[in-house]
């Protein structure tokens, strides 16, 4: 069975807005108190769709547009479940690729279109049985790694090994990013975060507010979106969405019916305390959780660790405090003239069917460094059905390779930026062979996101083969190792640590 995802109805679905009812008398000063609550028009939630259909499941959702704002380059994550089947869809790498308006990619050319979406159902059906990965080779003499080339096949791998992996957190020591980005000179899509303002979002009684809504509209007509975190916090960056340079900016705050404004002023805050009379977050914590997965040749290693902990992770996020409704999705992507150019898995809480999705994917193709980062990040942030409000939205980016900036279609600064309109933080994972500029584009998006950059650790800093150790080729600083699947499992953790814990849940000794 095939599921046919048409470009017509997505662009129709990005078109329509539930317009909310600006608030009148909107607050002039830098907000410290709560204000009353204003009366906003329901949000339009798209009608469910039939379980064989690939549809993308969500409302447009926007602030009052004022004259001279903007409007966002995103809709409003709206999803209510992901108790589904695995729902594929895949777009060909063959050819010259089309971006179709508003987010969803056209086909490419007529044959293309036998390549639609199909559950994991239609992949068990042998007459359209995806290939089953070949069997892992035998380890070398050596016990030890061999070293990957970019696009090459995957080379012979140590039965069982771990992947070691370090971490960064580029927002907490704001000042050493930024001195590395003066020393990185490589090809990026700039986006400047100097001068930044940690907004932090509470409830009357001191309470962090999880997934609140924020608009910022600088007086020259700039704007931007963002959701705060599990800890109640959104950095706002002027100078990365308003080329008008404002001296002044609006600062809306909503939570359903609750809404209050504050105003921010350039160069004069560094923090932003806003009180918002919100209500309490769900009593189950919602995950959402999305691997997005660069599956060229030199990829081998990375993916079958992933396939192998895939359940230890599930297990061990499953048995944290806040025992969390978990939804699992993937994209893949390889790059144009490969076997596909991403292959997408919509959210679903069916790990069974997720890990056979998992245990299918091959690392196969690539040839060039750059890869179709831009078009995967665009497909998982804008096609996935994220959940609604008071889900925590998390992005695994696993590559050793940058974007190509040169071919048209999405980039990954306005995705990163819809990224965090829509509460979606991204772990940038620098695969082995990722260079400076992969480097210096996978922290960009982590940090604007709020994530972290997660980096592969090796027993010798110049040999990727040589095994699991403590050394990197990366420019980092003051870090700590652990196994990649460990490092997941943390952040994930640290996330959801914020929320209260589930009823009749008891703390980890």
């Amino acid at each position: 069975m095939f599921a046919q995802r048409p470009t017509t109805r997505a662009l129709a679905a990005l078109t329509a807005a539930a317009l909310l009812a600006a608030p009148a008398g909107a607050a002039q000063g830098a907000l410290t108190h709560a204000a009353a609550p204003a009366v906003a028009t329901p949000i339009a939630w798209a009608a469910p769709a039939p379980a064989d259909v690939f549809t993308v499941d969500r409302a447009a959702l926007r602030f009052p547009e004022e004259p001279g704002s903007q409007t966002p380059n995103f809709q409003a994550p709206s999803a209510t479940s992901c108790a589904r089947p695995v729902r594929t869809y895949v777009e060909p790498g063959g050819g010259p690729l089309q971006i179709g308006g508003a987010g969803r990619h056209a086909r490419p050319a007529p044959a293309a279109v036998a390549m639609a979406e199909r559950t994991v159902a239609d992949a068990a059906a042998p007459a359209e049985a995806l290939p089953a990965p070949p069997p892992m080779p035998a380890p070398p003499p050596s016990g030890k790694l061999a070293p990957l080339a970019r696009g090459a096949a995957t080379a012979p791998q140590q039965a069982g090994a771990p992947v070691t992996a370090g971490m960064v957190d580029d927002n907490a020591d704001v000042a050493e990013y930024l001195a590395f980005r003066a020393r990185t000179d490589v090809p990026h899509r700039p986006r400047e975060v100097r001068g930044r303002t940690l907004l932090q979002v509470r409830d009357p009684g001191g309470r962090p507010v999880p997934d609140a809504e924020v608009a910022v509209r600088g007086s020259s007509g700039g704007a931007m979106w963002a959701r705060t975190d599990t800890a109640g916090r959104a950095w706002i960056a002027p100078d990365a969405f308003d080329a008008g340079a404002s001296q002044r900016y609006e600062v809306t705050v909503r939570q359903g019916v609750a809404r209050t404004t504050g105003v921010l002023k350039r160069g004069q805050q560094s923090a932003l305390d806003i009180v918002l009379d919100a209500t309490a977050p769900p009593a189950r914590a919602r995950l959402d959780l999305v691997f997005l997965v660069d599956a060229t040749g030199s990829m081998g290693d990375e993916i079958a660790r992933l396939r192998a902990t895939l359940h230890t992770i599930a297990d061990e996020v499953a048995r944290l405090p806040s025992r969390p409704d978990t939804c699992f999705g993937l994209v893949a992507y390889r790059d144009r003239g490969d076997a596909f150019l991403l292959r997408s898995h919509d959210f679903t809480n069916d790990l069974t069917g997720f890990q056979q999705v998992l245990d299918q994917l091959q690392a196969d193709g690539g040839g060039d460094n750059p890869e179709a980062m831009n078009e995967a990040l665009h497909e998982a942030v804008h096609a996935l059905n994220w959940r609604g409000s008071g889900a925590t939205r998390l992005m695994v980016l696993l590559a050793d390779a940058h974007p190509h900036l040169n071919y048209g279609g999405p980039q990954y600064d306005d995705d990163m930026m819809a990224a965090l309109g829509k509460g979606i933080k991204i772990f940038s994972v620098g695969a082995s062979g990722l260079d400076p500029q992969g480097e210096y584009i996978q922290r960009q998006i982590a940090q604007y996101t709020g994530g972290r950059f997660v980096f592969l650790t090796y027993r010798d800093r110049n040999r990727p083969g040589s095994g699991p150790g403590t050394e990197t080729v990366h420019d980092v600083r003051n870090y700590s190792v652990d196994t990649l699947d460990r490092l997941i499992v943390r952040l994930v953790s640290e996330e959801l640590a914020r929320l209260p814990a589930a009823t009749g849940a008891q703390k980890p000794l």
